[in-house]
C-alpha cells in the first residue's frame, strides 16, 4: 500500500506564502483578533463572542467590500483612489430616495441605479487609465473629486433616512446563525475562488505581473484592466448599500476614509502594489486586521490625538513595510 503523505507544516507555510501571499497577514489576523477579544470587558458573558463578531462584521462590511474591489485593481497593476467617493454618491442616492418600505419595487430599482452608477464610474476610471493610458493615481484622484462633488451637490448637509425595516433587516438578520454580513463576504470569496482558477483569474495575474508579456501571449490587456475598475466600482456600490443600511442616513463624505483603508487593508493582506501578487482572501484578512487595530485603539481609550496618530502609523507601516522588506533583502543579497 502506498504511504499516506504526511502533513508538513513547513511545506504548508511555504505554499500559503508563495501561492496566496497570506502568511504574515494570517499571523497578524490571529494576534490582533486575540488581543481585541482579550481587551473586551464582557468577553465571558453569555453570547458575548457571538454578539461581538456580528457587530464587528456588520460595521466592517463596507470597508471589506471596497478592499476586495481595490485588491482586484491592484492585482491587475492599477490603483483606484475614487472608490470611497463612489460609496458617498451611492449612500446619498439611497438616503434621499429610499424613504418608505411600502414601495419595494421602486426601492429595488434605486438599488440597481446605485449599482449601475458604480459600474459606470468604474468603467470611466478604467477607460481613462487603461484605454487612454493615463496615470491611475492622477486620474482616479481627479475622478474622486468629481464623484465627491456630485455627492456634496446632492446632499450638502447630513440627512435622509433609510426606513427602519431595511436597517433592522441588515442589523439583525441571521441565516443558520450566521450574520448576513459574513454571508456576503463568504459569497464574495467563493466567487473569487471560482474565478481565480479560470481564464479571467490567470489573465488578471498575468496582466498585473507583466503586461507586455501578457499582451504578447494574446491576453486582452486593456480590457482586463478596464474590467478591474468596473469590479471595483461595483464593490464600492455594494459598500454604499451596506453603509446606508448600517447607518440609516446619508452623508456626502461617508466614504472619505474608505479609500485609504482599502489600500491599507489590501497591502496588509499581502497584495502587491506593483500588481500580479496576492489574493482577495488576503485582502479580506487585511481589512479585518485593520478593523481589529481600530477596535484595540478604541478599547484602550486613547485621547483623540493619540488615536489619530496610532491609526496613521498603522497605515504608514502597512504601506511602507513591503518596500522596507525588499530593501533589506536586496542588501543581504549584495
Amino acid at each position: 500500500m502506498p504511504e499516506s503523505k504526511k502533513f508538513n507544516i513547513a511545506d504548508w507555510w511555504k505554499k500559503i506564502n508563495v501561492k496566496y501571499s497570506i502568511g504574515l497577514s494570517l499571523i497578524l489576523l490571529i494576534v490582533t483578533t486575540l488581543l481585541s477579544l482579550v481587551l473586551q470587558p464582557n468577553l465571558f458573558s453569555p453570547n458575548a463572542l457571538s454578539r461581538l463578531m456580528t457587530s464587528n462584521f456588520r460595521t466592517w462590511l463596507p470597508v471589506l467590500l471596497v478592499t476586495i474591489g481595490q485588491a482586484i485593481v491592484l492585482l491587475g497593476g492599477g490603483l483606484d483612489l475614487s472608490n470611497g467617493s463612489i460609496v458617498s454618491v451611492g449612500n446619498v442616492i439611497l438616503a434621499l430616495t429610499v424613504v418608505s418600505a411600502d414601495e419595494p419595487g421602486k426601492n429595488l430599482l434605486l438599488v440597481l441605479l446605485v449599482l449601475i452608477f458604480g459600474i459606470v464610474a468604474g468603467f470611466l476610471n478604467g477607460f481613462l487609465t487603461s484605454f487612454l493610458g493615463l496615470q491611475p493615481v492622477i486620474i482616479t484622484f481627479a475622478t474622486s473629486y468629481i464623484y465627491g462633488g456630485l455627492a456634496l451637490l446632492l446632499l450638502p448637509s447630513p440627512g435622509g433616512a433609510i426606513p427602519r425595516e431595511y436597517t433592522s433587516l441588515y442589523r439583525n438578520t441571521n441565516i443558520l446563525g450566521i450574520p448576513i454580513s459574513l454571508i456576503v463576504i463568504g459569497l464574495a470569496l467563493l466567487i473569487w475562488a471560482i474565478v481565480r482558477n479560470r481564464k479571467y483569474g490567470r489573465f488578471l495575474y498575468a496582466v498585473g505581473g507583466n503586461p507586455n508579456a501578457a499582451y504578447a501571449t494574446g491576453v486582452p490587456v486593456t480590457w482586463m484592466k478596464i474590467s478591474t475598475y468596473i469590479i471595483s466600482g461595483f464593490f464600492a456600490s455594494l459598500a454604499a448599500i451596506s453603509y446606508s443600511l448600517l447607518t440609516g442616513s446619508g452623508l456626502s463624505n461617508s466614504g472619505a476614509d474608505m479609500t485609504l483603508a482599502s489600500v491599507t487593508g489590501a497591502v496588509l493582506g499581502g497584495v502587491s502594489m506593483s500588481g500580479g501578487a496576492g489574493s482577495v482572501l488576503g485582502a479580506v484578512f487585511g481589512g479585518v486586521i485593520l478593523g481589529n487595530f481600530r477596535n484595540i485603539i478604541s478599547t484602550v481609550r486613547l485621547d483623540s490625538w493619540w488615536r489619530t496618530l496610532a491609526n496613521a502609523l498603522i497605515i504608514v507601516v502597512a504601506l511602507a513595510g513591503p518596500g522596507l522588506v525588499n530593501l533589506i533583502r536586496r542588501k543581504k543579497i549584495k
